[in-house]
């Protein structure tokens, strides 16, 4: 087994709900793959393009044309990086694409995934106090593609 946790937690369901999304426009986190050569790839990802289903599973919406896109269609595993209220979180998925969503407002590719297991991180000698920032440069413009990316990735 991965990790110390088997599903998320109710903080972390709440802030994958996709719901609220302008509270949560500032938090950022990685979602790591692997490449063809073998190398770790990491990407920037958002609570746009992360979505919980239930506790055990997850939809993700990735741009067709990246590496992570092809990383996630190759080899059906990612882990999602993030740090949420004082703690580290490693989420290990198993991910296979879904069909494409005839309906959606943007071009993105979906995936479901399957939580395997999740490593709550804490350090005894030192508090977490964020994890990645970001400040979106037209807020209002990027919370609605998010919200219809959210809606449009948890169709069908």
């Amino acid at each position: 087994m991965f990790g110390n946790l088997r599903e998320l937690p109710d903080s972390l369901l709440t802030f994958f709900s996709g719901d609220d999304l302008s509270q949560k426009q500032h938090d950022a986190m990685m979602l790591l793959t692997v490449t063809d050569d073998l190398w770790p790839h990491a990407a920037m990802v958002s609570v746009g393009e992360v979505v919980a289903v239930d506790s055990t599973h997850m939809r993700l919406a990735m741009w067709p044309s990246t590496s992570t896109t092809h990383n996630l269609e190759q080899r059906g595993q990612a882990t999602l990086v993030l740090v949420h209220d004082a703690k580290a979180y490693y989420i290990r998925l198993r991910v296979e694409p879904l069909a494409s969503n005839p309906n959606a407002r943007h071009n993105l590719r979906r995936f479901a995934a399957t939580i395997e297991g999740i490593r709550e991180d804490v350090a005894k000698y030192a508090d977490l106090t964020s994890g990645i920032r970001i400040e979106l440069k037209d807020p209002a413009s990027v919370l609605a593609r998010w919200q219809d990316t959210i809606e449009d990735t948890l169709e069908g």
